[in-house]
């Protein structure tokens, strides 16, 4: 009777240990599959973020060197963009944000520039979201 009891044991802890081996296993991969999906929705809400900061960014800078700064209220998309990295961005991605600002707000107290004439338009040939560009790449490319 004993050796019956051993065998039944054995087969319950074979079993037990068979389904705790299961269960472990498809939790660890839906684990991993939920944290890849997590990290691939943040890459694509960033990438979202830095294009839309990119072309306001544009907008602006350009707006900059052909008129004065008239209407402050033009920032407030920019400046709300600039809020949303600093929720989803890293340090270096945020400084180099606020230093295209800053340069856009600079250019707007300079003045205009006519691009007809070619010697004016080299002066001012500045590329101001290179940074900010390449600091995004960084983060996205990590």
């Amino acid at each position: 009777m004993t050796d019956a009891y051993t065998s039944a044991i054995a087969a319950l802890a074979g079993s037990a240990i068979g389904g705790l081996a299961s269960f472990a296993t498809t939790w660890l991969t839906q684990h991993a599959q939920d944290r890849t999906q997590r990290f691939a929705q943040a890459m694509a809400l960033r990438q979202r973020l830095y294009g839309e900061f990119i072309e306001e960014a544009s907008k602006l800078f350009t707006d900059a060197l052909t008129h004065q700064l008239d209407d402050p209220s033009k920032f407030v998309r920019l400046y709300a963009l600039v809020g949303k990295l600093r929720l989803f961005g890293t340090a270096a991605v945020i400084s180099r944000a606020e230093e295209v600002m800053r340069l856009i707000v600079e250019t707007y107290n300079l003045p205009n520039i006519d691009f007809c004439n070619a010697e004016e338009r080299h002066e001012h040939d500045v590329d101001v979201l290179r940074a900010f560009s390449e600091a995004c790449r960084e983060e996205l490319h990590v």
